[in-house]
This record gives C-alpha cells, structure tokens and sequence, in this order.
C-alpha cells in the first residue's frame, strides 16, 4: 500500500529535479567562467615590470564593477516581468517587455557616459589610491564605461533568455565574452604594449562583441517564435507609450533600493574590516571571496526559481509553483550543505591556497566559521530572491531588504563593536539570516492568500 502511494511523489519529485538541472547548469558553468577572466587578467598584468598597471586596474575595475552591479536590476526586472508573460502564453509581451528593457538600459548608459568625466575622479578621490596609480585608474575607469550602452543591453538579453527558460544562450554570451577578453588582453597588453589601458579597451570591445551575438541569438529565437518578426515590428511602433513602461520602471525601482542597499552593506564591511587593519582586510577578503564562489554555485537554482515561478505566476497555477519553489529549494538546500561540509572539512586547504602571510592565515582561521554557517543562512534567502522575482513580488523584496539593513545588520554592528572582526561577521551573518527569515515569512503569508 505503501509503495503504491509514495510512487506517485517520487514520480513527479523525479520530474521536477530532471526539468530543473537543463536551467541550472548552464547558469553555474557561466558563473565559473567570471572569476577565470579575474585570474587570466591578473596574471597577465602581473607579469608586467612595473606593478602600479595591475595596480590600477584593480582600483579602477572595482568602480566600475559597482557601478553596473547596481544597475543589474535591469536583468532580474526583466526575467521577471518575461517570465510571467511566458506563462499567460503572451510571447508578443514579452518581446515588448525587452524592447522596453533595452531602451532603459540605453538611457541609462547615456546618462553613466555623460556623467563620468564627474563621477570617476570623484570615485577615484574616495578610494585614495597611490599618485602613481590614479591617473591610469582614471583612464581605465573612463574607457570602461565606454562600454555602458553594450554591458547594460547585455543584461536585458541575458535576462530575457532566462525569463524564457533559455539559459544555455546566457552561458554563450558569458563565455564568449570572457573568451573574447582573454585574447584581447594578451593582444592589446602584450602586444601593443597598452598596459593597464589595454585590460580596458579589451573589456569594452568584449561587450561588444558579445552584444552583437546576443542580438544574433534573439533575432534567432524571434525567427523560431510563430509571430516573432511581426511583433517586432509591431512593437517598435509603440516604444513612445510611456504608460507601457511603468510597470517595468516599477519593479526595476524595487530592485534598484534593494541592491544599493545590499551593496551598501558590503561596503560597509570591507570599509570596516580596512579600518581595523591590513591583516584583517586581507583575511576579510579572502572569506568573501570564497562567499562569492558559493553564491555562484547557488545562483543557479535561483534564476531557475524566476524563470519557472515566473512561468507558473503568468498561468495562475499555485499548485505547479508551490511544487517548483519546493524542488528548487531542495536542489539548493542539497548544495549549500555541500559547499559547508567542503568549507569545514578542508579549511587549511582553502586558506592556504589564497595566502602564506601567518597573521592573515589567523584571522581567516578565526573567523572560518562563519564562511561555514553562512551557506546554510543566506541559501533561503538567495532562494526566495529568485522565487519572490518571478512571483512579481519586488516591493516584499525591497522593504526586506531595507528593514533586515537598517534594523538588524547596523545596530548589531554597533552593539558589537567591541568584538572587533567578529562582531563586524556576527552582524553580517545575523543580517543574511534575518533576510531568510523575514522573506520566508513573507512568502508563508503569500501561498496562504493563493492556496488558501
């Protein structure tokens, strides 16, 4: 009897774990190829004579990366939004949805353009590098965000395949970007001897480059698509409605508050892990350098939550996304346990890949624990980030964020300052896991409106 009526769980448990891998491995294969560029580049600088190139480049790269991470609501805004019509069966929306994308991200690369002769030297002020290395970090910074308009459109792409459940055309962007890159370092680095200036115009001419393929791949996709040329051209025609674009300007206002102030409290953290001195800003840096390779390994199951909760949102069948959100969750769960159980079972190993130095080796080994536990804290957050996106629910994600930073991540850091590196890590934990608790909440209150 049994048997009999546990085979049709396992059956469908089955189904849902087979449907879910195709959307996450391209996803983590893609995420493996970003820090391989980091490294590719800082090995080839690293062999120039003089140090202040690679110097300046990382200065200078760590700018520009803020800059467009916090404009990165242009992807998910807009996997959400697609998904959803993906699943009320509304192609000629989502392709609209893009087109409105695309012309936002290109207003605002304008506006990054046209304010970057103020914006760089000012960022360049407030991170006070050596006077050898801030002219070049200057000019790096300049000709980087000459490549705006292409890494902001990419990000519409890219969150348009997702939305669409096609993330094996994000990982040939991403690759193909980073491929790109490589060669052009060696060529402008090595061979034209362009130094740290060289590491830029390889970067913006990979965006490029990856723009063009991704407008190949999506002209593709329309051609696939019954309706796709038509609807093109259909909708270029209403590109000037403004009302159409608010319900994008609305999510994308969410998710803006909600990665500055994300960002916010990184910066926060690194600022205070400087100040307390170089051995635990370094060590600091090593821990979060191995948080992000584990939220690269989680970020798989979390875009497969958008695109899938998106899907079963657009179709208003709460049955299907209770049963996605619980077997994506599972498959995450799974691999966060795994990560903590690698992180705790080979911590000399780790730390002594990324350092020789005795006093940084001490404060990572004391602080480890934390890198331990925090798979387990942030996993339901990053979870429901992906899921609360592709249910639309972006103002739950903003106010969760802002009340988890404001309420707990602050005042447990001033409370704790006496404790040094270790209450700045007891604050930040205790903010990932107030996040997972506070959106979890949220969602039980959200399935009991649609479940009843």
């Amino acid at each position: 009897m049994n048997k009999r009526l546990t085979a049709p769980g396992i059956t469908r448990w089955r189904h849902y774990h087979r449907g879910i891998w195709p959307l996450v491995w391209p996803i983590l294969l893609s995420n493996l190829s970003v820090p391989l560029l980091g490294a590719v580049d800082t090995a080839i600088l690293g062999h120039l004579p003089q140090a202040r190139f690679l110097g300046a480049v990382a200065v200078g790269s760590s700018i520009i990366t803020m800059v467009f991470w916090s404009l990165g609501f242009l992807r998910m805004g807009t996997t959400s939004l697609v998904s959803r019509a993906v699943g009320a069966e509304n192609q000629d929306e989502a392709l609209a949805l893009w087109l409105r994308s695309a012309v936002l991200a290109l207003c605002l690369a304008t506006m990054l353009i046209a304010l970057g002769q103020w914006l760089v030297p000012f960022a360049i002020e407030l991170m006070a590098p050596a006077s050898d290395i801030a002219p070049l970090a200057t000019s790096y910074s300049h000709i980087r965000l000459l490549s705006a308009p292409a890494t902001l459109l990419n990000y519409t792409l890219i969150g348009w395949f997702i939305g669409q459940q096609d993330t094996r055309r994000p990982l040939l962007i991403l690759v193909f970007t980073n491929g790109v890159n490589i060669v052009l370092d060696m060529v402008f680095i090595w061979g034209l001897g362009l130094n740290s200036d060289g590491a830029a115009w390889a970067s913006v001419s990979a965006e490029y480059a990856a723009l063009l393929l991704g407008l190949w791949l999506l002209a593709r996709k329309l051609y696939q698509l019954p309706s796709g040329r038509r609807s093109l051209t259909d909708q270029l025609t209403r590109l000037r409605h403004f009302a159409d674009y608010l319900p994008l300007l609305t999510v994308n206002r969410h998710l803006f508050v909600r990665t500055a102030c994300l960002l916010g409290v990184f910066t926060f953290f690194t600022a205070q892990g400087a100040r307390a001195g170089t051995h635990v800003v370094a060590a600091n840096a090593i821990l979060l350098q191995l948080l992000m390779l584990t939220s690269h390994a989680l970020d798989g199951f979390a875009h497969a939550a958008e695109a899938l909760c998106g899907k079963a949102t657009g179709q208003r069948n709460w049955a299907e996304f209770r049963r996605v959100c619980g077997a994506t969750t599972s498959m995450a769960l799974a691999t966060a346990l795994g990560i903590s159980l690698i992180f705790a079972l080979g911590e000399p190993l780790w730390l002594d890949a990324f350092t020789a130095i005795a006093p940084v080796l001490a404060e990572a080994s004391r602080q480890f624990g934390w890198l331990i536990a925090l798979p387990l804290l942030t996993i339901w957050a990053y979870q429901l980030d992906g899921i609360f996106l592709g249910a639309g629910l972006t103002r739950a994600m903003q106010y969760t964020m802002l009340g988890c930073m404001l309420g707990v991540f602050f005042p447990l850091w001033f409370i704790t300052q006496g404790l040094g590196n270790t209450g700045l890590w007891l604050a930040f934990s205790t903010f990932n896991g107030a996040r997972s608790l506070a959106m979890g909440w949220v969602f039980w209150r959200y399935l009991q409106r649609k479940l009843g």
